[in-house]
């Protein structure tokens, strides 16, 4: 039976959102009036978390994967006593708020991921699930507990119907993640009308089939009946479990409810006034909250305080027994990394032939892998191709006996323990997942694909560059070089794409040394890193001859010139095509010119260098071109002419799409030689 007290805070919230939406002009008030009861259930009788702690590592995980209702969340956060003033509430979808429209993970206190585009909450739940089962197998020992705890995504209709959240929910079953607990606010309506106009399909079933339990809740009202659901749930331990929440959109509201009408607009101040009087509560003050009402809410403070006290208790005991466990998780809590860990890598001497960056990333990162425990990922079920396996690591898999007839390069481990993930063919839900694996802490996830795939992953990657994830992404294929593929999978303008994302560090090596010092740039970074690399063998420079590879740390720098001094021209290039620039040098240097190139495999860390260095690489005045195989938009940056690829490719071998592309250094030096006569 519902107590007095519970229903007097879960209307504090449905109403200090719903004022919320009211004072700003804009915003959903739908899903926090409808979906605020199983918020309240979950936050008061189950969510381990620690108000005054945010960052507590072992709290349970809460994401709303429906980030629209944003105001429901904030609400959750200032009555349970975090960083989060009235006076921010009050301050809702305005410039400088630490409230803003979606949630924003690093702005907002307890907020733990960027929401918004639906779906990717989802993704991100299973990801943090992966983290969390991965560390528990690793630091857990024989009554010393330090890892447990659940994740928990609050998801909308519009959640289920996209394919992100279908790709993780289907990898989720397979790995049977059971501490992922997915609340389905099943109201049926979405912004443009009912749900019955496009979504007809059995939900139930479909989870069922990915392997999750699927538990009912016929009314978004019976606290009792989710707070059961839910017991029920976190005791299904080789399961994820979707709970199906029948609510209103919209409750309470008088003539909206139950309409598209309350999904993304005010209610209106008369129909608000309407549904505060039906709901029983004041119309004013706004933004009130009952004196008893917040008293049960803060009580989460001590019980948060209790909850991390006792898991550092138990922590100082498992320091005693496991010292060099204790101290392994603690540095990676602190997301710092090993002592040495740049020791042994891979050298590479100068050869004509050369070898593909792609096999040269994948032998660093093997080698990387044993002195960085923590790294963890795979690919999208190409990893014979990417080069993304952790030979000897194990399979992040369900645990079990390995099924007859397995076949796979990792070796090792087959069950929560093992740091290579078989995403399948799922580049949209890997992304997401690998975000969720950087946000929950303790690991560097990395994930590949071929660059041309790369678009199916743009949501995550955006996010993932707002949110400051440490994620690698290793995409080779790089170019028009791959040849007899053809135009579907040579990638021409999604290197430029990639470099017009804010907080994205994108670097194409122009050889296996500089792809050493690329994978060490990567994981330097305090954001994500996408490292594009070649299919074909590339030669490896003779580094007596030429610069230091180190120069990629700048992002550019001065590869070779044929003499001191300034000089006459500028030949800058990345990745395959700085052998092409390299050639064209020479050849203009016979002819006594005074040519030089830069390597210039990462724009924004080269954009991160002082001025001055800059302009030492790249001197003012001096005419430039510019040489990529991709599109030329967006090199007038730095070039006065640029060869590229503004067209799609060809299938054929691939030094033969190239050549009649123009990829070649006849055409650099024609292009140079044209430049020189342009008055």
């Amino acid at each position: 039976m519902e107590d007095r007290v519970d229903r007097l805070c879960v209307n504090a919230l449905r109403f200090l959102a719903a004022d919320m939406i009211q004072e700003a002009g804009s915003g959903h008030p739908g899903l926090p009036l409808g979906a605020a009861p199983m918020a309240y259930v979950l936050w008061d009788r189950h969510l381990r978390h620690n108000p005054k702690d945010p960052h507590w590592f072992d709290r349970d995980r809460f994401v709303l994967s429906a980030g629209h209702g944003s105001a429901l969340l904030y609400a959750l956060l200032h009555l349970y006593g975090y960083d989060l003033p009235l006076s921010q509430l009050r301050r809702f979808r305005r410039w400088g708020s630490k409230t803003p429209g979606h949630p924003e993970a690093g702005l907002t206190p307890g907020v733990e991921v960027t929401t918004g585009p639906l779906g990717q909450g989802v993704g991100m739940g299973v990801g943090m699930a992966i983290a969390e089962a991965h560390l528990a197998s690793l630091f857990n020992r024989p009554g010393h507990t330090v890892i447990d705890h659940y994740t928990y995504v609050l998801a909308s209709d519009g959640d289920l119907m996209e394919g992100v959240a279908a790709e993780a929910s289907s990898l989720a079953g397979h790995l049977r993640l059971g501490k992922l607990i997915v609340l389905y606010d099943d109201n049926g309506v979405s912004l443009a009308g009912t749900t019955n106009l496009t979504f007809s399909e059995d939900v139930a079933k479909r989870y069922e089939a990915y392997g999750w339990q699927v538990l009912r809740v016929g009314d978004g009202n019976d606290l009792e009946g989710i707070d059961s659901a839910i017991r029920k749930a976190k005791e299904e331990a080789s399961r994820p479990t979707l709970i199906m929440v029948r609510t209103v959109l919209g409750y309470g509201a008088p003539t909206k409810a139950g309409t598209y009408k309350a999904h993304g607009a005010p209610l209106g101040e008369e129909e608000l006034a309407a549904a505060k009087e039906r709901l029983g509560w004041p119309t004013e003050p706004k933004f009130y909250v009952p004196e008893e009402a917040l008293a049960h809410f803060r009580a989460a403070l001590k019980r948060g305080e209790a909850w991390e006290r006792e898991w550092k208790e138990r922590l100082s005991r498992y320091e005693k027994e496991h010292p060099g466990l204790a101290a392994e998780l603690s540095r990676r809590i602190r997301g710092e990394l090993p002592g040495g860990w740049e020791q042994g890598l891979p050298e590479f001497s100068p050869d004509e032939k050369g070898v593909a960056t792609r096999k040269a990333s994948g032998k660093i990162l093997q080698a990387l892998g044993e002195r960085i425990p923590e790294l963890i990922g795979g690919s999208a079920d190409l990893n014979p191709s990417v080069n993304t396996v952790l030979p000897g690591k194990g399979d992040f898999q369900a645990p079990g006996e390995k099924p007859e007839g397995v076949q796979g390069d990792a070796g090792g481990a087959w069950d929560h323990s093992g740091r290579n993930i078989h995403f399948g063919v799922r580049e949209h839900a890997m992304g997401a997942v690998a975000n969720g694996i950087a946000r929950h802490g303790g690991l560097i996830p990395f994930c590949g694909t071929f660059l041309v795939f790369s678009d199916y992953m743009r949501p995550p990657m955006r996010l993932a560059a707002m949110m400051g994830c440490r994620v690698i992404y290793v995409f080779t294929h790089d170019s028009v070089g791959i040849g007899q593929d053809g135009p579907t999978h040579q990638p021409v303008e999604q290197l430029m794409g990639l470099r017009t994302v804010p907080g994205l560090t994108v670097i194409r090596p122009c050889d296996a040394s500089e792809t050493v010092e690329a994978w060490k740039a990567a994981l330097q970074a305090t954001g994500p890193t996408a490292l594009i690399l070649s299919r074909q063998d590339l030669p490896v420079l003779d580094r007596h001859r030429y610069a230091p590879a180190e120069g990629l740390k700048q992002g550019g720098y001065v590869l070779w010139q044929a003499r001191a001094g300034t000089p006459e021209v500028i030949i800058i290039a990345t990745g395959s095509e700085v052998h092409v620039a390299l050639k064209a040098a020479e050849a203009l240097s016979q002819e006594g010119r005074n040519v030089r190139v830069v390597s210039l495999p990462s724009w924004e860390l080269f954009e991160r260098q002082p001025r001055r260095y800059r302009e030492e690489v790249l001197p003012p005045g001096v005419p430039r071109v510019a040489v990529e195989a991709g599109v030329t938009l967006g090199w007038e940056r730095y070039a006065d002419a640029a060869i590229g690829v503004d067209r799609f490719g060809a299938s054929a071998p691939g030094a033969e799409v190239m050549e009649r592309l123009g990829i070649s250094p006849e055409r650099v030096v024609a292009q140079v030689r044209s430049l020189e006569r342009t008055p």
